[in-house]
């Protein structure tokens, strides 16, 4: 989204450009030659990471042998700072100028690797408002440049067409299932999340966006698989791990009011509160102003490697946004079906827990288009990206 975004806003700045790289369909669509499909990196985790390492590597190296052979003028990198920060390197040792648009979160944890965007990056392009100091303190030229999704508009579709073109009863309440965009995530999160709708009970109905980076089929055999199958299983898994025997006698009926859909935005604009995973989605959410629930499970091995080095105080970032605790946040071991529904049912009903939720994510949408900036924060970026670029042409030119 974010690549598709500023690849739009470099194009009306200068129509001429060209572009390659790592993308999925709507860079595609944007204009960008895909030589990597973004699909293929889509790992998360220690343990899968490592099992997916010679698929990585071998597409590492074709990225880099593609930039040998066409020389671009100018390399962006955008998020996945274990695939980027190495693609940044190799571009920056062939005497290429790269900007990094949406920095790794270094600040969260292993804060000493703020040494790689120092040696290997020109220009880092920021959109939390608190980023830009951390970086810049450490010596990295960083712009708070807004974020690319706090200018988002509700979406035009009614809720009664949505309704109709999905087949939700619009007269029953709808929550939000997000349990990440990447197989290894929606694994350990969807199962959890079902369980939850599962207490919630059958007075609701549940809208779940399938990801582009996910295949629809994968999640639809997690949710709609047989009795004793992947639904299941999955659910008894899960509880081996947190120690808690909520969700092992559910029947399997809460995927009979689960809706996949395409898109993220009018399932979130249309639906009463969401059961979140940590990530992008969170951000989406407040955008939409939907209340919701952040939830996130990793493997043991991950969790405790990365336990020791996590520098925040909070995993969701619209509570670091915010700085303090606007939405509940349930992670490892307290996310467990039962605490998920009792945490959702606080916030359905009209009161104050779900104004005080509301007016804590409008706050965190005016921090994230920043104090005085009146572009969208890709067309920010694009004219940070252009001034890079036309800097590096001229030095091209001279030398």
């Amino acid at each position: 989204m974010y690549g598709a975004q500023l690849i739009s806003a470099l194009r009306q700045l200068d129509p001429s450009l060209e572009f390659f790289g790592v993308g999925g369909d709507q860079m595609r669509a944007a204009g960008c030659e895909i030589v990597v499909d973004a699909k293929n990196l889509s790992v998360v985790g220690i343990t899968e990471i490592l099992s997916h390492l010679p698929k990585i590597w071998k597409l590492f190296h074709h990225l880099i042998a593609e930039s040998d052979k066409r020389k671009p003028d100018l390399a962006i990198v955008i998020d996945s700072p274990a695939f980027n920060w190495r693609v940044a390197r190799q571009i920056k040792k062939r005497g290429v100028p790269v900007c990094y648009y949406v920095c790794p979160q270094f600040w969260a944890w292993r804060q000493g690797r703020v040494r790689l965007l120092r040696k290997y990056v020109d220009k880092a392009l920021v959109i939390f408002p608190f980023e830009e100091k951390f970086y810049r303190d450490r010596g990295v030229d960083a712009e708070f440049v807004g974020h690319p999704l706090a200018e988002l508009s509700r979406p035009a579709i009614s809720r009664e067409e949505y309704a109709a073109h999905h087949g939700l009863d619009p007269l029953k309440l709808w929550i939000a299932l997000m349990p990440g965009s990447r197989i290894k995530e929606v694994r350990m999160n969807l199962p959890g999340m079902l369980g939850s709708a599962q207490f919630l009970g059958p007075e609701y109905e549940f809208v779940l966006p399938v990801a582009a980076t996910l295949d629809r089929n994968f999640v639809k055999q997690l949710v709609r698989g047989r009795e004793g199958t992947a639904f299941s299983r999955a659910i008894i898994d899960q509880d081996k791990t947190v120690g808690t025997t909520d969700s092992r006698t559910l029947p399997n009926i809460a995927r009979d009011r689960v809706h996949l859909v395409p898109e993220t935005l009018p399932a979130l604009a249309h639906s009463r509160a969401g059961i979140i995973a940590s990530g992008t989605a969170t951000v989406e959410a407040a955008m939409m102003e939907t209340p919701f629930v952040m939830v996130y499970r990793v493997s043991a091995l991950t969790y405790l490697l990365g336990r020791s080095t996590v520098k925040v105080p909070y995993f969701a970032m619209v509570n670091l946004i915010a700085e303090r605790e606007v939405v509940p946040e349930l992670v490892q071991q307290d996310f467990t079906p039962k605490r998920v529904a009792a945490e959702v049912a606080k916030i359905v009903p009209e009161g104050e827990a779900r104004e005080k939720m509301i007016e804590g994510l409008r706050t965190v949408r005016r921090h994230l288009c920043g104090e005085g900036k009146n572009a969208h924060g890709a067309d920010q970026a694009a004219g940070a990206i252009m001034e890079l670029f036309r800097a590096a042409v001229r030095e091209s030119s001279s030398g």
